[in-house]
């Protein structure tokens, strides 16, 4: 694979992320469901209609 390959390849891997995440989103606001998170090991929950106020 050349570079722009690799870039072309990444960028698709990011799109498909983020594709997943806010479908994850969109079915737990179905349920209205939770998701848990973590950061700096410390564990906490956000309600999945509070999701887009934070992220988008």
């Amino acid at each position: 694979m050349n570079e722009y390959e690799v870039r072309e390849f990444d960028e698709n891997i990011v799109r498909g992320a983020g594709l997943a995440f806010q479908r994850l989103v969109n079915e737990k606001k179905k349920e209205d469901g939770e998701l848990i998170f973590s950061r700096n090991g410390r564990i906490f929950r956000i309600k999945a209609t509070e999701i887009e106020k934070i992220a988008y």
